[in-house]
């Protein structure tokens, strides 16, 4: 019994010699990285069975030889156990950065879905009471000169279909945000769906008073779906439109790189404040009062999701879509696979 309360002693006492200065050294690295922390952990604890079997071998008079094997055995099983530790470690630490980045995502999307909301909300409660009053005024016959029942009527239209593109463009970035959203992969032209989209754009860009350039030669064949790259141009155009001052010009560019084939959009808004261009493809973003808003009668702000589809369509072709400011204005940059 004395003896084994001997060796319990001299072990404990070997033991808290390593461990009490490597928890300081512990307290000392809290900040560190999780790898750091375990390495230091398993260093610790290795060197406390050391000390302990150490104090304790050398107090039962063990022979050298016997000692010499024993400390070789705990070598290799601490090498190996440090071994083990790093390859935990760093599997601990990317699946702990994995789960910040989720985290992080998912704040950030519950935060674009509360914006979204407010902004869908202001944008549908004003046009459905202009409609409402309007709708009010023609049935209680306070208007009865023809000129204004039809500018009524016309308001009407302008309105309804204003809320009609706020539905689908909801309609379409919920199908990218639930991956509901299937392409039709062939080789598209780009083109042709440039010179569809300028085509359909040439009568609002005429309201405003902006000229549309369009590139006739150098536009690449491209991997996609055709209607969705259509959606994408037309939405760059729409809001190269919108942002771009009366006698402004809208210049669209194409060409084709080692990755692939690209597109440009570049308008005259001014420029964007560098620190909203991180933010320029976030849903319900309209951007600062760099831009020039909208002044055509019907036309609004727009609902701040036409830049985030074209970012959902643009990736959901495995390209990429950037936007940087130039001189005037800023420009959009689409690249998509050969």
């Amino acid at each position: 019994m004395k003896d084994f309360l001997v060796i319990l002693f001299v072990a404990l006492g070997g033991a808290l010699v390593v461990a009490v200065p490597g928890w300081f050294v512990l307290r000392a690295i809290r900040h560190r990285s999780i790898l750091v922390h375990l390495l230091v952990l398993l260093a610790i604890t290795l060197l406390a069975v050391f000390a302990g079997i150490f104090g304790v071998a050398r107090g039962m008079f063990i022979s050298e030889h016997d000692l010499k094997v024993l400390l070789i055995v705990l070598s290799l099983a601490g090498a190996v156990s440090l071994g083990v530790g790093v390859w935990l470690g760093r599997r601990l630490a990317a699946a702990a950065m994995w789960a910040d980045e989720v985290r992080l995502r998912e704040r950030q999307m519950e935060a674009n879905r509360r914006e979204l909301v407010a902004w869908v909300s202001h944008d549908l409660r004003t046009p459905l009471a202009g409609l409402r009053a309007m709708a009010e005024a023609l049935e209680d016959g306070v208007v009865g000169d023809p000129e204004t029942i039809a500018d009524y009527h016309r308001r009407i239209r302008v309105e309804a279909d204003r809320m009609a593109s706020l539905v689908d463009d909801l309609f379409e970035l919920s199908r990218i945000n639930a991956g509901a959203l299937r392409l039709s992969l062939a080789s598209v032209s780009l083109g042709d769906v440039v010179s569809d989209a300028v085509a359909s754009a040439t009568p609002v860009a005429a309201a405003r008073g902006v000229r549309l350039v369009a590139a006739e030669t150098g536009w690449p064949t491209v991997q996609g779906s055709e209607p969705e790259l259509s959606r994408v141009v037309a939405n760059l155009l729409r809001n190269a439109i919108r942002h771009t001052p009366s006698d402004g010009t809208v210049t669209l560019t194409g060409g084709q790189d080692g990755a692939g084939g690209w597109l440009a959009v570049t308008d005259g808004c001014g420029g964007i404040p560098p620190a909203d261009l991180p933010r320029v493809f976030d849903v319900a973003f309209r951007g600062g009062s760099a831009r020039t808003p909208a002044t055509t009668v019907g036309e609004g702000g727009g609902g701040g999701l036409g830049l985030a589809i074209v970012r959902g369509l643009v990736e959901a072709h495995r390209g990429q879509v950037a936007v940087s400011n130039v001189d005037g204005g800023c420009r959009f940059v689409v690249s998509l696979p050969a």
